[in-house]
């Protein structure tokens, strides 16, 4: 039998001792993204110890049991060794949607909105996506590129370790590769997990007018087909909604992108609902938004394994009073995430920890539920469940270490950073 240092590698050796709460987010009975009950289940250890070797996780148990481990007590001079001194330690959060590559906030909408402007107006006068066009067509791939890594970066400050990035905000061919390369190259330098997404289908760019048939044939016929060639991206995303796509529009996106073997996911019923059932039939990973979601929607979302991504970011920036309907998608047997939407217009937060706060205290999701949306079910909804999103043996190390008691303040303390330390895939990150 090979030794754990064969198995694992020989890459950082680190034990974690006396955590007072680990949320593994492990549950026996679970065997695809939670749901119901089981998005309670946070597999929570006591006074637990975590080993870490060759960025993944080997063993996990009480603090005890590992002292006594003949591999660890052979070993211990050579581990690094971390005194949790009883912090929770949780599963590195799973931002399954992000909007990262633009080259300015959007601080003029941010102004009439305050006024009055509705989201449909902002954008009839100029604004919204459209308006992030200019700055993203005129940058260069290094200040995109750079921008993105510092977001990661922000990112993994506040206990996120893996990020699906959009890009959308370029709208033409040039600038649609262009922006996924910058994922591409800030992705490299960063040592979270990182899951490119093409978003060319966000809205039809103004030079295109009213022939938003000519536009979705470019994304169909060339986007699509050049992104593939040149490996910039694992998804394809499309915004089907009022003042974006149709459904029909979002139905030959989404099937193009799948002819070209991508995995596909796309934003509905935000803005007004729109029938899932043809989208449901495109197998997504998820399904995002879903203000508008009604019982038949909810009941086929029970029925797939297509995840409801809520981001509740959007409506809280937006200043609606409504916000997506977590409890009857929970109650209906949906596999409901958490993201923050992060984006210049209608969600700039990194803070998976907010979001957390909004879903507690605006859709009625208890803490556990809404930490295990924001892991787990996070991973499922990019597709890296396999890797991602608890904390188990063989799976990569990512760990974030809550300056906390009781997880439950992780959802409670909003507007401050609770997070002291993170690990991703067995490295500490710079600033942690």
């Amino acid at each position: 039998m090979r030794s754990k240092s064969e198995q694992y590698g020989k890459g950082q050796a680190i034990l974690l001792l006396n955590i007072g709460q680990l949320l593994t987010v492990r549950a026996p009975s679970a065997t695809g993204a939670r749901r119901g009950r089981a998005l309670s289940e946070l597999g929570i250890i006591p006074d637990a110890a975590v080993l870490c070797l060759g960025g993944k996780i080997v063993s996990v148990g009480k603090t005890s049991d590992a002292l006594k481990d003949p591999w660890i007590k052979k070993h211990l001079r050579r581990l690094i060794k971390i005194d949790c001194a009883g912090r929770v330690v949780l599963p590195g959060f799973v931002d399954s949607h992000t909007h990262p590559v633009f080259a300015a906030p959007r601080l003029l909408d941010f102004e009439k909105r305050i006024s009055g402007a509705t989201y449909a107006e902002i954008a009839e006068g100029g604004g919204g996506i459209r308006s992030s066009i200019r700055g993203v067509r005129e940058a260069t791939v290094s200040q995109l590129a750079a921008r993105v890594l510092s977001t990661l970066t922000t990112f993994a400050s506040h206990g996120t370790l893996s990020v699906e990035a959009k890009s959308g905000y370029g709208l033409s061919l040039e600038s649609e590769l262009k922006s996924l390369e910058a994922i591409r190259v800030a992705a490299s330098q960063w040592s979270g997990t990182v899951v490119p997404t093409l978003l060319g289908a966000h809205v039809v760019p103004p030079e295109f007018g009213n022939r938003a048939a000519d536009y979705v044939k470019l994304v169909c016929e060339q986007m699509i087909p050049r992104t593939a060639k040149s490996k910039l991206a694992t998804c394809v995303d499309v915004f089907c909604d009022r003042g974006a796509f149709t459904e029909d529009q979002s139905v030959q996106i989404l099937s193009a992108a799948r002819k070209h073997g991508f995995l596909v996911r796309a934003h509905v019923s935000q803005l007004g609902r729109t029938s899932l059932e043809r989208l449901l039939s495109l197998q997504p990973l998820s399904l995002d938004h879903l203000d508008f979601a009604e019982e038949r929607d909810i009941a086929m979302l029970a029925k797939s394994a297509t995840v409801a991504t809520l981001v509740p970011g959007a409506n809280y920036f937006l200043g609606l009073v409504d916000y997506p309907p977590a409890r009857k998608l929970i109650d209906g047997g949906a596999a409901v995430a958490l993201a923050t939407d992060y984006n210049p217009g209608t969600s700039p937060t990194p803070s998976m920890t907010f979001i957390l706060s909004l879903a507690c205290t605006h859709m009625k999701m208890s803490p556990a539920e809404a930490i295990t949306a924001a892991t787990v079910n996070g991973a499922w909804a990019v597709g890296m469940a396999h890797r991602k999103g608890s904390i188990e043996p063989g799976k990569d190390a990512d760990l974030a270490i809550f300056d906390v008691k009781d997880y439950r303040e992780i959802a409670y303390w909003f507007g401050t950073n609770q997070c002291a330390q993170v690990i991703a895939s067995g490295a500490f990150l710079p600033g942690s």
